[in-house]
């Protein structure tokens, strides 16, 4: 691919946007909460973990521990058995309780709206408060940078490395704010039904006129005659 203008790259990615936006209207988080809370914790569950055995984790859990009192005041031990299959639950568990304790005693056992508090939370990362205020509260501070985010947004030519936070900000300078919350979810569903890291459907790919396809075996690229 030659050297892109910034001018280029930004129409580009507005024209990625529009495609995404078509195809997945209705894309929204996987994980399944019914309140800040719920989510909060269900995003730190889902470190090194998928979204559907979380959710399988969560039904439970959620019976269980139904405010951040609730989590505070379990034995870790207690948590730590539910969360079990989730993987790294011993740290899991110790910052859900440690989280949940400072909810009680900092804000009323009420998730905070602020990147900051969510950010000073034991286990919350940027991508955690980033998934919190943007599902949750529907405020966009940022964009949520997952393995699914990272992978398209370098083979799309968006965006280069591996860096959470570098490739957060080269995002947020190609994206609408209003669409940084949504851009995580269209990306990350393409990823999941279209954009596979090992055998992408080119040919049937909704944005492939739009998309330089960088590291994509030869195996799966689609000429310019093709497309």
């Amino acid at each position: 691919m030659q050297r892109e203008t910034a001018a280029a790259k930004n129409e580009r990615a507005l024209k990625i946007i529009a495609a995404l936006q078509r195809t997945y209207p209705n894309a929204h988080c996987e994980l399944i909460f019914s309140s800040p809370l719920q989510l909060l914790v269900a995003t730190i569950l889902s470190a090194q973990c998928t979204d559907k055995r979380v959710n399988l984790v969560t039904a439970e859990l959620f019976k269980k521990y139904r405010s951040a009192e609730d989590f505070a005041a379990a034995p870790l031990a207690a948590i730590e058995e539910s969360i079990k299959s989730t993987g790294f639950f011993r740290n899991k568990a110790k910052n859900i309780k440690a989280c949940c304790a400072t909810l009680v005693e900092k804000f009323s056992g009420e998730v905070p709206r602020t990147m900051d508090e969510l950010h000073a939370l034991a286990g919350v990362g940027r991508k955690t408060a980033n998934v919190v205020l943007g599902n949750a509260f529907g405020i966009n501070v940022g964009v949520v940078v997952d393995t699914h985010v990272t992978r398209l947004s370098n083979r799309l030519g968006l965006a280069k490395g591996t860096d959470a936070v570098k490739l957060e900000r080269e995002l947020m300078k190609l994206v609408p704010q209003e669409d940084w919350t949504r851009f995580s979810h269209w990306l990350i569903w393409h990823g999941r039904r279209r954009c596979d890291a090992r055998k992408p459907d080119c040919a049937h790919c909704e944005i492939q006129n739009h998309c330089p396809q960088i590291g994509v075996g030869i195996n799966n690229k689609v000429t310019k005659e093709q497309r």
